[in-house]
């Protein structure tokens, strides 16, 4: 059965985050992922990784002003200093939590920018991320994001993402494909794994279309998750949803695949 990560941004916000850690250990993870760890020293985070025998699979760089609605700056040409400033953070944290994925997200379409400036000036900045990454053994993961839970953002489709990874060539520039996103967009689960299985690096669910457990929505996890199992995914999965009461209590849904 696959492996699952949880994803302490989203999980157990019953606590702090700082022992949400403890909290995804007792309940049987032995993965976890996270959005921005850059609150807190790395170093307190490793020890949280190590007294809960974790292992941290996944964070996002810096997004820009995450309070004011930014949602990531890859795409925005005048704030070259601050993604380089972002990346070298986001390598630094990589390296001290021995995490193997950044997820860099594109960021939200700002008025009056042509689509052609925006769609290059990403491109150089997943390159320089991807060669910035790659002597560290880390994988650059950009991830279509759905248009209802986050109007404007500049990736939207899987097949967005695939023509990037192609045209660009990296081997450590992946997709993730979240369910729950390109279940909103595009449906057709199964088929859009098979298509873009061999640009996956990671993949993520939730229960469209209110991001609560894998067992409350329209896609059938029961289904789905043992045949991207049987069709050789071997990354792992992660719980990117809202708890619709408490954490541990809505995880009866990972029995199933135990």
């Amino acid at each position: 059965m696959p492996t699952f990560s949880a994803n302490l941004s989203m999980m157990y916000q019953e606590v702090d985050f700082i022992d949400r850690f403890g909290l995804a250990a007792a309940d049987g993870f032995e993965y976890v992922e996270f959005l921005f760890p850059y609150t807190y020293p790395a170093q307190l985070i490793v020890d949280q990784l190590t007294t809960h025998g974790l292992k941290l699979n996944l964070f996002n760089s810096p997004p820009g002003d995450f309070q004011a609605g930014e949602r990531g700056i890859a795409i925005l040409p005048d704030r070259q200093k601050e993604f380089d400033d972002g990346l070298a953070l986001a390598v630094e944290y990589a390296q001290a939590m021995d995490c193997p994925q950044i997820h860099f997200m594109a960021g939200i379409k700002p008025e009056g920018v042509p689509f052609d400036e925006l769609q290059d000036c990403y491109k150089k900045r997943l390159e320089q991320a991807a060669i910035a990454c790659e002597p560290y053994n880390i994988d650059v993961l950009i991830e279509p994001i759905n248009t209802i839970s986050m109007p404007g953002y500049f990736l939207n489709y899987q097949h967005q993402a695939i023509n990037i990874i192609q045209e660009l060539l990296l081997p450590n520039l992946k997709l993730m494909m979240d369910f729950f996103h390109a279940q909103m967009m595009e449906g057709n689960l199964e088929n859009l794994f098979i298509q873009n299985q061999a640009h996956i690096g990671h993949i993520q669910i939730a229960g469209p279309p209110h991001r609560h457990e894998p067992d409350h929505g329209e896609v059938n996890y029961q289904y789905l998750l043992p045949l991207i199992k049987s069709l050789g995914y071997q990354g792992l999965i992660g719980c990117e949803y809202k708890p619709l009461k408490g954490t541990s209590e809505g995880l009866k849904w990972l029995n199933y695949h135990r």
